[in-house]
């Protein structure tokens, strides 16, 4: 299963040899004849337009002498940005690849008796096939929210949008813990906890984390701040592949659950916390402002860009 993934990973590599170079990266970089031969190629059309790619780097752009190290992004300057970038991420994951992974689990631990109750093999296959079908009509709802947040993430910002998904998502978990001890309306708070879950982590951190790393960062280091944060939240990934069934079998689900909440919760405190709203701000002000230490609050700056 895990093996399947490796194909599209090589067409992805062989295909990034063929893409255009960063213009941005590259003017950051003070290589400016590069940046219009790249982003002539990026603007290639019949007939030609515009003929000729001429670059000016502006003020405060161009750097004297390139860095880049990812040292700096624990620079006072972008410690922000990649707390920002990275923790959420991070606990954004734990959530996901958790209930995401293993909702067919859950749904056959909690439907009806445990596994381990079934009297024979086509008991146990049928109850499986069963979770399984719950797990894919639930999944539908990443669908959903995967398109509102492509519909709402520049009219209501990515910060707003992460943290009430966060929210939503401890929400969700919360009614799916408490179906355990409900009678009457058991399904429906299981099932609406996890539809309310799937809908809103993508809806909010599922989708914005991948926005935020690729936006906070000036763009010398842009590349090395989403590099990072993505390789930071696959730690949250990886840690909860392994441990989650570990865990639902030694504290139970309600346990379990409870902390994936705590996690929700603190995501978006750390969200909100750390905020930096990229909505409808350029790119290379955020650089400028970064590197120049022109404002010592993020949040300023960004406001005051997009305002204008």
């Amino acid at each position: 299963m895990y093996a399947t993934a490796i194909i599209p990973a090589i067409l992805v590599i062989i295909g990034r040899f063929f893409i255009t170079d960063s213009g941005h990266w590259l003017m950051s970089r003070g290589r400016v004849k590069e940046a219009e031969q790249e982003v002539a190629r990026l603007l290639a059309r019949a007939p030609a337009y515009p003929k000729q790619v001429r670059l000016t780097a502006p003020a405060g752009a161009v750097r004297s002498k390139p860095q880049g190290g990812y040292a700096e992004l624990f620079s006072p300057e972008n410690r922000r940005a990649t707390i920002l970038a990275s923790v959420p991420w991070f606990l954004q994951d734990l959530g996901t690849y958790g209930i995401g992974i293993f909702t067919p689990t859950i749904l056959a631990l909690t439907l009806g008796h445990e596994i381990g109750h079934a009297h024979n093999v086509a008991a146990l296959i049928s109850r499986d096939i069963m979770a399984a079908k719950g797990a894919a009509l639930l999944d539908t709802l990443l669908i959903v929210g995967i398109l509102a947040a492509v519909l709402l993430a520049d009219r209501v910002g990515r910060i707003q949008l992460q943290i009430v998904g966060f929210i939503g998502c401890a929400i969700g978990l919360g009614l799916a813990a408490l179906s355990n001890h409900a009678t009457s309306m058991h399904t429906a708070l299981l099932f609406g906890g996890f539809m309310v879950f799937n809908f809103m982590t993508n809806l909010g951190p599922n989708a914005q984390t991948y926005l935020i790393a690729g936006e906070v960062f000036p763009t010398h280091i842009r590349g090395k701040g989403a590099g990072f944060a993505a390789s930071f939240a696959k730690i949250g990934a990886v840690t909860t592949a392994f441990l989650f069934p570990v865990l639902l079998k030694d504290i139970g689900i309600d346990a379990l659950l409870a902390i994936l909440v705590c996690t929700s919760v603190l995501g978006a405190i750390v969200t909100w916390m750390f905020r930096i709203e990229t909505r409808g701000v350029n790119l290379e002000h955020i650089g400028r402002v970064t590197a120049s230490g022109a404002s010592d609050h993020p949040m300023t700056a960004a406001g005051r860009a997009g305002a204008g």
